[in-house]
């Protein structure tokens, strides 16, 4: 029975740039992926400056190369009558960035903190080459069906899964597979997260995804926000001819099979978008697939299991309003690479110092991800509120007030968003 160091299951955008950077510090390493094939998926497409950077610490900088990814400066919200251009904070100064209307708009993009947006099957795509080219990492597709546990101990020290062999027609094998550690970083849909975890996923609404074609934004190289009496939606290209639209609906999804979905995006989508985008919206609604996803929320915690971590989505969600789930998962993972180092942990089969080094990745991730979370989950209860909520609407009205002063009311939120 093969034995490595680290088990991976999930080649995701975490466990994908984990099992990279694991294997080029000298583990071995295996991860396991149950479809290798290029993902099709709405969400994962806006990386913010701060996932940019911690992509450039772990040396994975070139997986944005090649995906036609789109460099982002900022955000345009519009709300109502108003539009405000939100550049992301000033590389040398971060205190000078502005709050100003479109007319005004005179940032120069090289000095700005810079996000990229593309579409995630080809991001995903690039970090699996990263994965399986790093020395010490095997990738291999194969679907995880079960965690093998000491009878001693009751910790994790394998998995066992299925692979097919010779193609898709080919035959089912079952394998086992040792490892000193696991992962589980299999996504918000995990398999194996109630195992380990005991905090339920919450979800109270759904992003519907549509893909514009040669669509004119208000703010080019920008993240779009539009606030509507309804909920926010989102704009951003993801290619240089697509932009990705993501309507936020609230509560019980209409029916995509009776039409239902589709009428409700013709009758209460359309009128709250820019009249210059109603064209572009309608060839989509009209050729497009509506796809959907739920945003969902999972405050972190520690796994109850020796041997076993959970990491990404299976541990940790917030609402994708702001697009800072790539980025904790990124920065996750270089935290996590420097307290597995062989420098710091020798040897990973030492299991009450592995579970103190994942105590103290939970104590110091909260430094960032708890910015993160708290301002999406924040930000989308203000944005989302019904017109008859008044205190709420009185509320939205004020942050928008505060982002046109400019100055420290922009660079200090933005900065928060930005990762």
């Amino acid at each position: 029975m093969d034995t490595y160091d680290v088990i991976i299951i999930g080649a995701g955008i975490v466990g994908s740039a984990l099992g990279a950077v694991l294997g080029r510090d000298g583990r071995r390493v295996l991860v396991l992926e149950r479809d290798l094939t290029e993902p099709d998926r709405i969400v994962g497409e806006l990386l913010q400056p701060g996932g940019c950077k911690a992509l450039e610490e772990l040396g994975l900088s070139d997986c944005l190369v090649g995906i036609d990814a789109i460099p982002t400066y900022g955000y345009g919200i519009l709300h109502s009558d108003q539009t405000i251009m939100i550049p992301y904070n000033d590389l040398e100064d971060p205190t000078i960035s502005q709050g100003i209307a479109k007319t005004d708009l005179d940032s120069d993009p090289k000095k700005l903190l810079t996000g990229r947006s593309f579409h995630h099957g080809r991001f995903i795509q690039k970090l699996r080459q990263a994965c399986a080219s790093a020395p010490g990492t095997e990738l291999k597709e194969a679907t995880v069906t079960d965690l093998i546990y000491c009878e001693m101990t009751g910790k994790v020290i394998g998995i066992e899964c299925i692979q097919r062999l010779g193609g898709p027609e080919g035959s089912k094998t079952k394998h086992q597979y040792l490892g000193s550690v696991t992962v589980s970083a299999d996504g918000c849909f995990s398999k194996f997260r109630k195992q380990a975890l005991a905090r339920p996923v919450t979800s109270t609404s759904n992003f519907v995804g549509l893909i514009l074609q040669d669509c004119p934004l208000p703010f080019p190289n920008h993240g779009h926000v539009v606030i509507t009496k309804r909920s926010p939606s989102l704009l951003y290209q993801i290619g240089t001819r697509e932009t990705r639209l993501l309507v936020n609906i609230p509560g019980k999804l209409p029916s995509t099979s009776n039409g239902d979905l589709k009428r409700y995006m013709q009758a209460e989508v359309l009128s709250d978008l820019p009249k210059s985008l109603h064209s572009c919206f309608l060839q989509a609604l009209e050729n497009d697939r509506l796809r959907s996803m739920p945003n969902s929320y999972l405050a972190p915690s520690t796994s109850s299991i020796d041997g076993l971590i959970v990491l990404g989505d299976a541990m940790n969600m917030r609402h994708p309003l702001t697009g800072g789930g790539m980025t904790v998962g990124l920065k996750d993972v270089a935290l996590l690479r420097k307290l597995l180092s062989p420098q710091a942990l020798p040897d990973l089969a030492a299991t009450d110092m592995v579970m103190a080094q994942i105590q103290c990745f939970h104590w110091s991730r909260k430094y960032y991800s708890s910015t993160v979370n708290i301002l999406a989950q924040a930000l989308y209860a203000l944005f989302s509120a019904s017109p008859e909520d008044t205190l709420m609407v009185y509320l939205q009205n004020a942050c928008m007030a505060y982002f046109q002063q400019g100055g420290s009311c922009i660079s200090g939120p933005v900065g928060l968003l930005s990762g």
